[in-house]
């Protein structure tokens, strides 16, 4: 990835709707080239797609939680696949820290976000769980 790709990254983190039109102007290359930078960033998954970054007032009404969790040996696979059944669970990371797996939660109420809780902790292979209540967003670079 050169200099090029970098910069056409970086316009598109700003505004992934950007035309490559525009983006060509920009950065004052010609269509053709960006167009065939963006067709092998995409053929290598260096972009893996497109995407809508919901703001603050689409969020609201969901009350959000991490979740830590830490599981049996060798149960990580049983407790992934018994997690994608649960529709709150937004996102599932494995950490090297103190915890095995790391949970985005989001639910439309507290009564919701309460079961989902108690879900999680009763799965087989979930040792012990911590959740932590997110209350204000302070800083978002990422989707």
């Amino acid at each position: 990835m050169d200099d090029l790709d970098k910069a056409i990254l970086a316009q598109l983190g700003t505004d992934a709707r950007t035309s490559v039109a525009t983006l060509a102007r920009k950065l004052k290359v010609a269509r053709s080239t960006v167009q065939a930078r963006l067709e092998r960033l995409e053929g290598t998954g260096i972009i893996a797609g497109y995407t809508v970054k919901l703001g603050e007032a689409a969020r609201q009404g969901h009350i959000r939680a991490t979740i830590l969790l830490n599981i049996e040996p060798r149960a990580q696979a049983a407790v992934l696949s018994r997690l994608k059944t649960i529709p709150e669970v937004e996102r599932a990371f494995t950490t090297s820290g103190r915890v095995d797996l790391l949970l985005h939660v989001a639910a439309a109420s507290t009564t919701i976000l309460d079961n989902v809780l108690d879900q999680i902790g009763a799965l087989t292979g979930v040792k012990s769980s911590e959740s932590l209540i997110h209350l204000s967003t302070k800083i978002d670079r990422g989707s």
